[in-house]
């Protein structure tokens, strides 16, 4: 991992059209970047091809960038090329949950994390990562990136609200409304949850 002096001497080459540069810079975040545009795409495919497009424009136009979180920077071209996708699939049809604990939402997402248990546990985790995907692809893609960002990734609220070039107010309130519209889509698989996620209070989905 470069130092933020490292950081900032590679982007300058890469915005010089230094290709070695910017695959260096690249290293850092692809896995992430990735499973941002797994996640919100629901699909390993389309998420590649996304990736792919958002790199080659983020190379393209690094001049553009002025400081502040690269990471970021980069994840909201991946995000944009993720919407581009996202708009087509719809034109041409073809996992984040926070437990509820004495009436208070844990702030804490590492369960989404994949796991190492036993077989029968491996078993019910998969069951489990496939309810919670295919709840995150019937969200909005509002909802899907945020929770991403946040809740998978870890991103701060100021980092993610650059990512999504929104003020971090509309990051939280989207994110709680996010969060609410997965408890309520997991309805229907309350017996694959943990105790503690099994409870459902009544929401709002105004978007």
């Amino acid at each position: 991992m470069p130092t933020p002096q490292e950081e900032i001497a590679l982007i300058e080459s890469a915005g010089r059209g230094d290709l070695e540069a910017f695959n260096m810079l690249i290293l850092q975040h692809q896995d992430a970047l990735f499973n941002v545009a797994a996640r919100t795409l629901g699909d390993d495919d389309l998420a590649a091809d996304a990736l792919q497009e958002a790199l080659i424009s983020a190379f393209r136009s690094l001049r553009t960038f002025h400081g502040g979180s690269f990471r970021a920077w980069l994840m909201r071209t991946v995000i944009n090329k993720c919407y581009d996708a996202f708009r087509r699939i719809a034109r041409h049809p073809t996992l984040p949950l926070f437990p509820i604990v004495d009436g208070e939402e844990r702030e804490n997402g590492e369960w989404l994390r994949d796991p190492e248990p036993s077989l029968q546990a491996q078993v019910e985790a998969s069951e489990l990562q496939n309810a919670l995907q295919h709840c995150m692809r019937v969200l909005p893609f509002s909802y899907r990136t945020v929770l991403t960002l946040v809740d998978v990734e870890v991103m701060a609220y100021d980092e993610a609200a650059a990512a999504l070039n929104v003020p971090v107010g509309t990051v939280k309130s989207r994110l709680s409304r996010a969060r609410a519209a997965m408890r309520l889509s997991l309805r229907d698989y309350a017996d694959l949850l943990p105790s503690a996620y099994q409870i459902f209070q009544p929401i709002s989905l105004q978007i």
